[in-house]
């Protein structure tokens, strides 16, 4: 006795002799792809806007105002360094500033070592005293 064999498709129906199995000729597959390319990439770029516009421009922001505050340290102004040292600055170079931390001691360091800038208490007092 033989026994009939017959293809069936992966899909659940039987493939006709003819097709080379492609889905090329079914209408709608290309715009099914394109909703699906932009159904993956639009969560990426919400992603990318989400980080862009809470960390990378505040940190810019950030950066801007430092350099900002830096390059407005003169002669005689009190700063605070990374290390928590408190000094006032005597001189000041391309890229660094010697400043006094206690009397007759000074030392050199950089300008980006230097984490606020102080107001002079000193000039406050000597203006409130003046004025009473």
């Amino acid at each position: 006795m033989a026994e009939a064999t017959t293809a069936v498709n992966p899909c659940g129906g039987s493939a006709p002799s003819g097709s080379g199995g492609g889905a090329s000729g079914t209408p709608g597959a290309e715009g099914a792809t394109q909703g699906g390319l932009m159904g993956m990439f639009f969560p990426l770029i919400i992603f990318v806007l989400i980080f862009y516009f809470f960390i990378i421009r505040p940190q810019r922001k950030r950066d801007k105002q430092h350099s900002n505050m830096i390059a407005g340290i003169n002669r005689g102004d009190q700063i605070v360094t990374i290390g928590g040292f408190l000094g006032t600055v005597r001189e000041v170079r391309d890229d660094t500033f010697q400043i006094e931390i206690a009397e007759g001691v000074r030392v050199r360091i950089l300008k980006s070592a230097v984490q606020t800038k102080r107001a002079n208490t000193s000039n406050n007092e000597n203006n409130q005293g003046a004025a009473s």
